[in-house]
């Protein structure tokens, strides 16, 4: 449903934004038409060119790399930039004083004399700003995302307020105020919530709307309503006028919790939703149940089911019928979509609910794609209900368990829970033994420590770190245990031309971005004519000693007191060849300028199960997290 109206009963002198004006601008000049004066006309126009340019719903947007590794519109990352240069990064001195000051009186409490100099609040700076970023990203990702079944007019309507949402206070029930300069992260997404919100909102401008929400309230009660729970024409205008923060939080309390007694509840049925029918049924047994699907708003139940089938899993209640929703499985058209649970807010399955969202996902098509998520979630069950009998975990459980060959995959936005609590209650230094497969002795924590007999090295990155392990012959490499594992490879380059190696790219099905194109053109991007063995390592931002965040300058800069060098261009095409991994790697070499004068490097990763060779910008001012990875160059020796 298209709603400019709402938002310009909102903001009364939206339609004369300069966002707005050029955006008519833009139309009249490419189109040759006039979009008229009319406000709701001009926001009207504006929200099409936001879900051209940032939604892309037709696929013809350039696109880059966001959000580890997932491609979206570029015209989405300039977007992404400009919000952050307006209400993050200008407020980094500010945050890094609030923060400071927090830091210090709890250090006082202790007894702890602590004291933030100018070069500490510089590094608290940048640490805030990061965590903000990366708060507010999970946002710019969900609510860009082409996937969800929100209408564009209501995800600028989230997002223009989430920006200034601050801390839930709990005792009034209510949302501060977000003020410039806090270090505080931006508020959790809770996707039941929001759909709640468009709902109410939908409901407020169209009387048919409000008609199938009261008919499917009634459907929902099988009986008489009380008074005051009435969906009313009344109650949802009042409901339109309130604020976005008070909005929201009348949608988090309309959540309802599944017990944890109803939780060890197994037995239950599957019900179908047949694609295209009336979303009553489905939105009605979703109401109050404990869900965080954003299923439970009836506008996104009727684009659910506009787009395919939908199946969900109850188990039985008190009175053993089947009420309490537990699995949902949506079809997009003739194949799964997305497969969710109610373990959290995160939509995460939980352990008892895998073998029968298991069955039930190899009857349907599209079932390959969700069997390595299954398989991981069995293992993990596997590996709580060990841990919780009071059972040893062996090295294959413990290299799982602490991801050490590659993340687990899990069915929910986010990590499941689980894998924090099991790890929690080990002990990693008995487990590393038990990993490599050797005494405690044998792993040196330092450049001091390391000898012939050492077996792995879990310590800090020093000046000749690298010269010592290839001396000794070190397997095992971590600068902390288990999130920093250090990666090698040897891949074959040059003796080919760049028409040579787009052919190869090419026979092996190896997606080309137009941005990843751009650099193989450039002449800045050359080949060798031998043969040569590239020794490759793969480092973090973090493994550099860049806590936080880093410029590409920082990152270079600091791989070259280690020994380390960039990596020729070549590189990133000859290891998307040679490696298959679906991880988000970046090549560190120098820059290239792509078609928009952008300096960038080569990227690799997998998106929608296909490996891809992309680009990804890299001017001197932007800071990379300390979670991306870059793989930088040892000396090469010929074939």
């Amino acid at each position: 449903m298209k709603n400019p109206e709402y938002l310009k009963q909102k903001y009364p002198n939206l339609h004369t934004k300069k966002e707005v004006e050029r955006a008519a601008v833009n139309t009249e000049l490419t189109e040759g038409e006039a979009v008229g004066q009319k406000p709701e006309d001009r926001i009207q126009n504006y929200l099409d060119r936001l879900e051209r340019l940032a939604l892309d719903p037709d696929k013809e947007q350039p696109r880059k790399d966001m959000f580890s590794g997932e491609s979206r519109p570029r015209a989405l990352s300039l977007l992404r930039e400009m919000v952050m240069n307006q209400y993050v990064r200008p407020h980094k001195g500010k945050m890094a004083e609030g923060a400071a000051r927090v830091e210090e009186r709890a250090a006082r409490e202790m007894g702890i004399d602590a004291h933030y100099g100018e070069q500490e609040l510089e590094q608290r700076g940048e640490i805030a700003v990061a965590d903000l970023e990366k708060s507010l990203d999970q946002w710019i990702s969900y609510l860009s995302d082409n996937n969800e079944p929100y209408p564009v007019w209501f995800r600028y309507y989230a997002f223009r307020n989430v920006l200034d949402l601050g801390d839930f206070d709990k005792d009034k029930g209510e949302f501060t105020k977000r003020t410039p300069g806090t270090f505080r992260l931006f508020p959790d997404i809770d996707r039941g919530a929001l759909a709640y919100v468009e709902q109410m909102i939908e409901a407020s401008k169209d009387p048919k709307t409000l008609e199938q929400l009261q008919h499917a309230q009634a459907v929902a009660a099988n009986q008489d309503i009380p008074a005051g729970e009435l969906i009313t024409q009344k109650k949802v205008k009042e409901f339109a006028n309130l604020s976005f923060s008070k909005q929201y939080t009348e949608g988090i309390k309309q959540s309802g919790e599944i017990t944890p007694e109803k939780r060890e509840e197994t037995n239950g049925q599957w019900v179908k939703y047949q694609k295209g029918t009336d979303p009553t049924a489905l939105w009605s047994s979703l109401q109050n149940k404990g869900t965080a699907w954003c299923t439970k708003g009836f506008a996104t139940a009727k684009t659910q089911l506009e787009g395919g089938d939908f199946y969900v899993y109850y188990t039985h209640d008190k009175q053993g019928k089947p009420s309490i929703p537990r699995i949902a499985i949506r079809m997009q058209g003739d194949s799964i979509g997305e497969v969710r649970g109610v373990l959290d807010n995160k939509q995460n399955l939980e352990g008892n609910m895998t073998d029968i969202a298991d069955e039930k996902v190899n009857t349907l098509p599209g079932a390959e794609k969700y069997r390595e998520t299954s398989a991981d979630m069995k293992q993990l069950t596997a590996i709580d209900k060990k841990t919780k009998a009071g059972q040893e975990l062996n090295k294959d459980d413990l290299i799982f368990l602490y991801e050490l060959n590659r993340p687990i995959q899990g069915f929910g936005y986010e990590t499941d829970p689980r894998i924090k609590e099991i790890r929690d209650n080990r002990n990693p230094e008995a487990d590393m033994s038990i990993v490599f497969e050797c005494t405690p002795e044998q792993i040196a924590h330092n450049t001091k420590e390391i000898n012939q007999l050492t077996r792995a090295y879990v310590g800090p990155l020093e000046p000749g770190i690298f010269d010592l392990i290839r001396a000794n012959n070190i397997e095992h490499i971590y600068t902390s245990f288990p999130e920093g594992k250090i990666r090698q490879y040897q891949i074959e380059i040059g003796g080919k031309d760049k028409t040579q190696i787009k052919q190869e790219l090419k026979a092996k099905n190896i997606y080309i971005s137009d941005y990843a194109q751009d650099l193989l053109n450039s002449p800045d991007f050359t080949t060798s004519n031998n043969k040569e063995l590239a020794d490759l390592v793969r480092l973090t931002v973090k493994d550099l000693g860049f806590p936080k965040s880093a410029t590409i300058d920082e990152i270079y800069k600091r791989a070259e007191t280690l020994g380390l060098e960039l990596c020729p261009a070549e590189v990133g095409p000859n290891l998307r060849l040679q490696y298959t991994g679906k991880e988000w790697i970046f090549v560190a070499m120098k820059q290239i300028a792509d078609r928009d004068g952008y300096p960038s490097v080569f990227s690799l990763r997998e998106y929608d199960r296909k490996l891809e060779l992309n680009s990804y910008d890299a001017g001197s001012g932007d800071r990379w997290y300390a979670d991306y990875e870059f793989v930088f160059s040892f000396r090469k020796s010929e074939i």
